[in-house]
């Protein structure tokens, strides 16, 4: 008996792997260490101004807020994403960019002063943080979208425009949804958003795959940039969280002129 006593105790003395330790947050958000433990994990973390996150100093609207995220001063990026540290949906994209270049941009809810940042992960595993505050009157996740409002919403679901646009840093594709993105914090309004978007070019190239969260704005607009030629159809894939598909492709223009995306 004295025997197993003595084992259980040193196995409950044993070692066991620890998470590794976050550094310290320059934004000092209350929610860093849970958020980052989140997010992270056990990989290395480090705060880098190379991560450029640009968005307005004041929030004009905090059910649609503008904001890019810019990795392409860095090597080796193969993985954004997008949060804001005190929204009840703080995650709002995972982007794989594949053949596209680290570069982001879409409009996302507020539902309180809060840190809104992005990271990138490199291809040793390790992450790039960069951010900063910004101020917010609150109710930006917790309102129903004006589409609610107006009763219009089923009408448009699977709607989506687009336009790529060949210039001298590369292609410029926008994207443009008719989703309500609910967030489920409005009271009889489950939580129901688009949920992934995938674009492929010619012979098949992956350009990138991303994953949305509510906390994106009503009506989502994502652009992102490939190296897509003049001419090339890119093709888009995605669906929402009830199975509605976003298909359709777009052709590759030179000269700045909307190009509607065949939706089926």
């Amino acid at each position: 008996m004295m025997r197993r006593l003595l084992l259980a105790g040193m196995l409950l003395l044993a070692p066991v792997a620890a998470q590794a330790k976050l550094p310290a947050d320059p934004l000092a958000s209350p929610m860093w260490q849970r958020l980052g433990g989140t997010l992270f994990g056990d990989d290395t973390v480090r705060f880098d101004d190379r991560v450029k996150v640009v968005f307005p100093g004041i929030a004009e609207d905090q059910h649609s807020f503008p904001v890019s995220v810019d990795a392409r001063g860095i090597k080796g990026v193969r993985r954004i994403i997008l949060f804001a540290d005190l929204n009840p949906i703080p995650l709002a994209v995972d982007f794989t960019p594949e053949g596209a270049q680290p570069f982001l941009a879409t409009r996302i809810k507020l539902d309180q002063r809060t840190p809104v940042r992005a990271a990138v992960q490199l291809e040793d595993g390790s992450w790039l943080v960069s951010g900063g505050w910004i101020d917010a009157a609150g109710g930006g996740c917790s309102a129903p979208p004006a589409s609610r409002v107006k009763g219009d919403w089923a009408e448009h679901l699977g709607e989506v425009r687009g336009v790529a646009l060949r210039g001298g840093d590369g292609t410029h594709v926008r994207l443009a949804f008719r989703h309500p993105m609910d967030t489920g914090f409005v009271a009889n309004i489950p939580t129901y958003n688009l949920q992934d978007v995938a674009l492929t070019g010619a012979g098949g190239k992956h350009y990138g795959t991303m994953r949305i969260e509510a906390s994106v704005a009503e009506d989502p607009s994502i652009t992102v940039i490939t190296d897509a030629a003049v001419g090339e159809d890119i093709v888009l894939r995605g669906s929402d969280t009830n199975g509605i598909r976003y298909d359709g492709s777009i052709a590759v223009r030179a000269a700045p002129a909307d190009a509607a995306v065949a939706a089926r």
